[in-house]
């Protein structure tokens, strides 16, 4: 049980909360011209570093993802990088040696098996933080003068996995920016493949203005 007050107790208790008072009167009296401060002010780090250069339109989507099919093993996947420039076309070997890892290639092959979606909801993403670090980007001021804003940059690691615990999951890891955000979009089914599958998952991997999304697709085995 907590001892009484004494008269000298709550009295030196009222004198702090007088002088906290005083202080806090004269901290506003001294700022009284100033606006009131809003969420943006607060989180003046992230406002002043999470802009890397003017705002885009909104038809700028980004880098998209998809998967054209498969054949021999091997996935193609096709990368839109927007309407002013040319798709590129990778190859994800879904077996032997180089499984998992995406090449370039110049064209897609003239037959191709379709690849089944499936329900994204049978599966799991989860994303750690693997490296973080600060990215200077010069980028000119109003007087004409050069400024190098910070940005942030991750190592971000994504691990996608079936939510009953069996199937097929697999790991990668990207380069985020601005943001460590991921969400796991689609996943399909490649044919014959009953043990493996193919996720794409949205990430900031383009640090211009706020951040524009950008895709990667992760193999996931047994």
């Amino acid at each position: 049980m907590s001892p009484p007050f004494t008269p000298a107790k709550t009295t030196l208790i009222a004198l702090a909360r007088s002088r906290r008072m005083q202080r806090a009167l004269a901290h506003a009296f001294l700022h009284r011209d100033q606006p009131m401060p809003s969420l943006r002010l607060s989180l003046g780090f992230v406002t002043s570093t999470a802009c890397t250069g003017e705002e885009l339109t909104s038809d700028a989507l980004g880098h998209r993802m998809s998967v054209a099919g498969s054949a021999d093993g091997i996935a193609y996947v096709v990368e839109q990088l927007g309407a002013e420039r040319e798709a590129i076309i990778y190859k994800l070997f879904l077996r032997g040696p180089r499984q998992g890892n995406l090449v370039p290639c110049m064209k897609l092959p003239s037959e191709l098996a379709p690849c089944t979606p499936a329900t994204t909801e049978a599966f799991m993403l989860s994303t750690r933080v693997v490296q973080r670090r600060a990215l200077r980007l010069p980028t000119p001021s109003h007087d004409g003068s050069i400024v190098s804003p910070p940005i942030r940059k991750y190592a971000l690691q994504l691990r996608v996995e079936p939510v009953s615990g069996t199937g097929p999951s697999g790991a990668s890891t990207v380069t985020a920016f601005l943001r460590p955000d991921a969400r796991l979009v689609d996943v399909w089914m490649p044919a014959g493949e009953p043990a493996i599958a193919i996720a794409r998952v949205t990430y900031t991997g383009v640090p211009n203005g706020l951040g524009l999304p950008k895709d990667t697709v992760v193999l996931l085995t047994e």
